[in-house]
């Protein structure tokens, strides 16, 4: 396996190179296509990146990876599975551009939203709909005996 790397970007100016090292792979069988062959090859990865432990990141780009990917990790690694293709080595490519990616967006600067109030228009046309909704929704009761 070869060094990963992290194409430059927002955050990180000069890009990444994670050794081969720090990165784990697994391997297994994947669900999916591949008729006969399916039973025989381990095509799934599985790709693990310790984010504790890596000596790529410093300390503030690890603890802002640790609040942004919090959902995703497992402990304090990240892991990236693939089974999409039938090939393993298309499934390591995928696995490996999908770990950099999550990288790069995680390391990116938080975008500043200018907070912005709805056009009358807009507005008009949210009334509008509500109406409509509830007009339909009044047809459907029961006509009333009079």
């Amino acid at each position: 396996m070869d060094d990963l790397r992290v194409p430059a970007g927002p955050g990180i100016p000069h890009g990444l190179v994670i050794p081969a090292g720090e990165m784990t792979e697994q391997f297994s069988r994947s669900s999916g296509p591949g008729g006969q062959h399916v039973n025989t090859s381990d095509s799934r990865v599985q790709l693990r990146f310790d984010i504790g432990t890596t000596t790529v990141l410093t300390e503030a780009q690890r603890e802002q990876v640790f609040q942004r990917l919090s959902a995703k990790l497992s402990g304090v690694a990240l892991t990236v599975s693939s089974e999409k293709q039938r090939s393993q080595l298309r499934n390591r490519n995928a696995a490996r551009q999908r770990l950099a990616e999550l990288l790069r967006e995680a390391l990116a600067p938080p975008v500043d939203r200018r907070p912005t109030r709805p056009s009358r228009n807009s507005r008009r046309r949210r009334v509008r709909a509500e109406r409509r909704r509830s007009e339909i929704k009044r047809n459907r009761r029961r006509p009333q005996l009079d």
